[in-house]
C-alpha cells in the first residue's frame, strides 16, 4: 500500500500504479508511460546512491527536454536528493556558476553538452562526478577521460532488488529542487524548493486549471524554467499527457500536433507567440482542441490575447503571474478578461497578496506599490545566499514569510492586480513615471510591430527618456515616423519614445523573455 503522498515523486507512482499504460511524454515519435517513466527513474535513483549520492545531495541535470531529463529528476526525488535542472543552451560561465554554488555532486548529461561542460569543469571548486548518459554508450575519448561514461540503456534497466521499497524517503519538508534564477539582475540564485510547498502550488494551480486525465499538454518550455517544469510535475499527479518538445524552432512541426494529439492545454509566453503571429498562415493550423491557454513569465500583451481570441474562440485564456521564489501568485478568470484584460487577476488558492508602499504599509486601491505575498507559495530562499534571502524573504510579526517581489503593481477597488513594471525597469521621464509595459502594449498594437521592448536612458533634458526597441513582423517595413505618428496618437507626450530602435529580433534569456538586461548593455 503506498503510503499518503507527501513527496514530489509519490504522484508518479500512484498515478502509475493507476494508469500503469497510459502515455505519460511524447517526445518525438517516442512515447512513454507512467509505468515506464516510474520503473526507470526507480532504477537510476538505485545507480545514483551506488555512486555515492545521499539525502539531500545535489544531482545536476544538463539535458534538453527529454525523457532522459523527467526520468533523472524523479529519480533524484527519489534518492532523497535534490534535483537540479539546467537548460540545455547554458554557457560554460554559468554552469560552472551553478554547480559550485549548488555543490552538485553528480552531474547528468550527454556527449554533445561535452565542450561546455569540460570548459566548466576546469576551474570549479568541487567537481562532480559526471554521468555521460550517451543512449548509444558512445562518448568520445576526451569526454571518457574527464569522468566516468554510461550506457543510458544500463543505468535505468531494472536489476533484481532495486525496488521502490528499498529507496530512502525525504522528509516533506526537504528541498527536492534548486530551481535556478535567469540572472537578469547579476548572477542566477537556486530558488530552495521543498516538497510541501512544490505539492502545495501545483495543487493550487491544477484546481484553478480544473486539470484531469483526459489533459494533453503541448510544452514548448525548458524544464529549467518552473513554468516548464511544474506542466511534467502537474501532469504526473492528475494523470495527464505532455507533449514535450525542445522548444519553439520547428513552429510547423509544432503546431501540427494540436490537432494529432487533440492538445488541451498549451502554456506559452510571449516571445513563443511572437513567434507564432509572425506565420503568415497561422489560420491554416486546428486549434480547436484547446481547451485553455495559460501565460506566465512576462505580461500577455493585450493584442496578443485578441489574436488567440481570433485562433482559439473556445479556448480559455488565462494571464497569470508567478516569480521562481514563489512559483505563482496569480490568475485571471477567463470571464473577466473582456474587461479587465490587461490584469494578473486575483491570488492563487493558499495565497495571500498585498501592495505597499517604501516603508512597507499597505497602499490604497489604485495606487502603486511593491507586491508582498505570504503562503504556501512562497519557497525558502536562495541557496547559499543568505544576503538576498534577508533582502527579499522577510519575517512578519505573525510569524510567516513574506516574500518582496521587486515588482510594481496597483490592486483595483474590485481587488485585482495590475502588473506595472520591475522596481527597476520603471522610467522617471519628464518628471512622470512611465510603465514600460504600457508602452510596449501600444508599440504591438500597431500593425506591423512582431516585438517591442522599451526601457529608460540617461537623458540631460528629461532625466530618462523613453528608448523603443522594435522587431516588425516578417513582411513588413516600418519607419521611425510610422512608430511615433501612432504612438502621440494613442500616448500622453511623456511616454512617446524619445529613440526608436529596429532589430530583426529581440534578445531572449534562456527563459524566453526578452533581455532587456542585454539591450541596457547595447546603451552603456
Amino acid at each position: 500500500m503506498m503510503p499518503r503522498p507527501t513527496l514530489i515523486h509519490d504522484y508518479l507512482t500512484i498515478t502509475a500504479q493507476q494508469y500503469a499504460q497510459k502515455p505519460f511524454l511524447v517526445c518525438g515519435d517516442q512515447s512513454y508511460t507512467f509505468g515506464e517513466i516510474d520503473a526507470r527513474s526507480t532504477s537510476l535513483a538505485h545507480r545514483l546512491i551506488e555512486r555515492g549520492i545521499g539525502p539531500q545531495d545535489k544531482v545536476a541535470i544538463l539535458l534538453d527536454n527529454s525523457a532522459e531529463t523527467v526520468i533523472s529528476l524523479y529519480a533524484a526525488s527519489k534518492a532523497a536528493a535534490v534535483f537540479i535542472v539546467i537548460n540545455g543552451a547554458v554557457k560554460p560561465a554559468k554552469l560552472r556558476h551553478i554547480l559550485n554554488n549548488s555543490q552538485a555532486k553528480v552531474l547528468i548529461t550527454h556527449n554533445a553538452k561535452g565542450r561546455v561542460v569540460l570548459q566548466a569543469l576546469k576551474i570549479l571548486d568541487q567537481k562532480p562526478s559526471v554521468i555521460w548518459a550517451s543512449p548509444h554508450g558512445k562518448v568520445s575519448t576526451a569526454l571518457s577521460k574527464a569522468a566516468p561514461s554510461y550506457n543510458w540503456n544500463d543505468i535505468i534497466t531494472e536489476t533484481p532488488g532495486c525496488n521502490a521499497d528499498s529507496l530512502p524517503r525525504a522528509n516533506p519538508t526537504d528541498l527536492a529542487a534548486l530551481i535556478y534564477t535567469s540572472g537578469s539582475t547579476g548572477e542566477p540564485k537556486g530558488v530552495m524548493q521543498p516538497h510541501d510547498k512544490m505539492i502545495a502550488v501545483a495543487q493550487s494551480i491544477i484546481q484553478y486549471l480544473e486539470n484531469d486525465s483526459s489533459d494533453v499538454i503541448l510544452n514548448v518550455l525548458s524544464l529549467a524554467f518552473g513554468y516548464g517544469l511544474y506542466q511534467v510535475l502537474m501532469a504526473a499527479m492528475f494523470g495527464g499527457t505532455v507533449l514535450l518538445e525542445k522548444g519553439f524552432v520547428y513552429l510547423h512541426d509544432t503546431l501540427k500536433k494540436i490537432a494529432q494529439h487533440n492538445v488541451t492545454a498549451m502554456p506559452v509566453v510571449p516571445t513563443v507567440l511572437a513567434m507564432m503571429f509572425k506565420l503568415k498562415n497561422l489560420q491554416d493550423y486546428d486549434f480547436s482542441s484547446l481547451k485553455y491557454i495559460t501565460n506566465a513569465g512576462d505580461a500577455l500583451p493585450l493584442h496578443h490575447t485578441a489574436l488567440l481570441r481570433k485562433l482559439a474562440p473556445d479556448a480559455k485564456i488565462y494571464p497569470m503571474y508567478g516569480l521562481t521564489e514563489c512559483v505563482r501568485v496569480s490568475f485571471l478568470s477567463p470571464e473577466l478578461i473582456d474587461q479587465h484584460p490587461s490584469s494578473v487577476g486575483r491570488e492563487i488558492p493558499n495565497c495571500t497578496a498585498f501592495v505597499v508602499d517604501e516603508n512597507g504599509n499597505k497602499v490604497a486601491p489604485d495606487q502603486i506599490g511593491e507586491l508582498v505575498i505570504t503562503g504556501d507559495n512562497v519557497m525558502n530562499g536562495y541557496y547559499r545566499d543568505p544576503e538576498h534571502t534577508a533582502e527579499v524573504f522577510r519575517n512578519a510579526p505573525d510569524g510567516s514569510v513574506r516574500l518582496y517581489t521587486g515588482d510594481l503593481f496597483k490592486r483595483s477597488k474590485e481587488g485585482l492586480l495590475f502588473f506595472i513594471s520591475r522596481k527597476n525597469d520603471m522610467i522617471k521621464s519628464r518628471g512622470e513615471r512611465v510603465s514600460p509595459l504600457e508602452v510596449q502594449n501600444i508599440l504591438l498594437d500597431i500593425e506591423g510591430v512582431a516585438e517591442a521592448a522599451v526601457i529608460g536612458v540617461p537623458d540631460d533634458m528629461f532625466g530618462q527618456a523613453v528608448k523603443a526597441f522594435i522587431a516588425p513582423a516578417d513582411g513588413h517595413s516600418l519607419t521611425e515616423e510610422m512608430i511615433l505618428k501612432n504612438c502621440t496618437e494613442n500616448m500622453e507626450n511623456y511616454m512617446v519614445p524619445k529613440y526608436i530602435e529596429f532589430m530583426p529580433t529581440l534578445p531572449k534569456t534562456p527563459n524566453g523573455k526578452v533581455d532587456k538586461r542585454e539591450l541596457k548593455k547595447r546603451e552603456a
